[in-house]
């Protein structure tokens, strides 16, 4: 993880507010819990201001016509989803097994493995509830490199099976991360001799990718709770597999907020800050959160790319004169 993040964190440490918090207990929704109206929709009501016509591009990434159609969603929207990237669906079945698994574990056993409150790895809250008055209600875990070390805490004896599935995804996903990366930018004319950091072979070597899953159980007020609250990734790009419950939402500018619909076998992908600054806000960082569901819970992984922790980004010079 870039040092700065990291340094983030210590300023604004995230602690576990309820030890041994088990969602699944509670028949209503706690205080602690309860957003206000006006925090809830911090936006207009999404319903009642966009057309029903409107939805995420859905690319096709096999199409010859793919590098443009992810520059325009990147220029338009901040977020598309992709299918037929090459991910075998066996192991998308396998991550979402492995995370169901672990956040299905007693409350107790999954604070074995509980990040610090100024740490990056491990169970916890969402890194931003710190910034919120209430809580949010979700549960993650995130892997920063090995998960090794946490897994033998939940896993004592057969935590080897969980890691493998961990190290394949986070492998496949970084590959996918690249050549994303690289569609983005060539639809805004960068090549490699424009990222000095993407190295020599341009497969951007040393980039930071923690990866986290999230866990949106059943919740007795959906209407006065707040799975994940709105925010923009401080990253190059996210690739989001949301499996097939939906709850992700993002807000179009004068429009409100609009579901984005799971994709069977899909991932979302979004612009982060980092990219819409290394764009020179040619690719809008798009805000999003996450809603809850009073009958289904929600699994989702999310990979979060971005540069080499030595890296500056800053905008690319050839684009500083482009119109936006």
């Amino acid at each position: 993880m870039p040092s700065d993040l990291s340094d983030a964190f210590r300023a604004h440490p995230v602690y576990l507010h309820h030890q041994h918090t088990d969602f699944n207990s509670l028949q209503e929704l706690p205080e602690s819990y309860t957003w206000k109206q006006q925090d809830h929709e911090q936006y207009p009501s999404s319903k009642d201001s966009f057309s029903l016509q409107e939805t995420v591009p859905v690319i096709d990434l096999m199409d010859p016509n793919a590098p443009k159609l992810v520059g325009h969603a990147c220029k338009t929207w901040g977020v598309f989803q992709v299918i037929n990237h090459g991910i075998p669906t066996s192991l998308l079945h396998e991550i979402e097994w492995a995370g169901k698994t672990l956040f299905s574990l007693p409350p107790q056993q999954k604070h074995r493995a509980a990040r610090s409150p100024d740490g990056v790895s491990g169970y916890g809250v969402a890194r931003i509830s710190s910034f919120f008055p209430k809580l949010m209600w979700s549960e993650g875990f995130t892997v920063v490199g090995s998960p090794l070390d946490h897994f033998r805490k939940l896993w004592p004896q057969d935590y080897s099976e969980y890691c493998d599935i961990v190290v394949e995804y986070e492998k496949e996903m970084k590959m996918l991360a690249g050549r994303l990366l690289w569609l983005m930018l060539d639809a805004l004319g960068i090549s490699k001799d424009d990222i000095k950091w993407a190295g020599p072979k341009g497969d951007f070597k040393g980039a930071t990718a923690p990866l986290q899953m999230n866990s949106y159980p059943i919740c007795p007020d959906p209407d006065r709770a707040m799975g994940l609250a709105a925010h923009t990734d401080s990253t190059l790009l996210t690739i989001l597999y949301q499996n097939s419950i939906s709850g992700l939402q993002v807000h179009r500018e004068g429009k409100g907020w609009l579901t984005v619909p799971p994709v069977q076998g899909g991932f979302v992908i979004n612009v982060g800050d980092l990219l819409h600054i290394l764009s020179n806000g040619l690719y809008p960082t798009v805000l999003h959160r996450v809603i809850t569901n009073r009958t289904k819970p929600r699994f989702s992984v999310a990979y979060l790319y971005g540069p080499p922790s030595n890296v500056t980004i800053s905008p690319l010079s050839k684009l500083e004169y482009m119109d936006q």
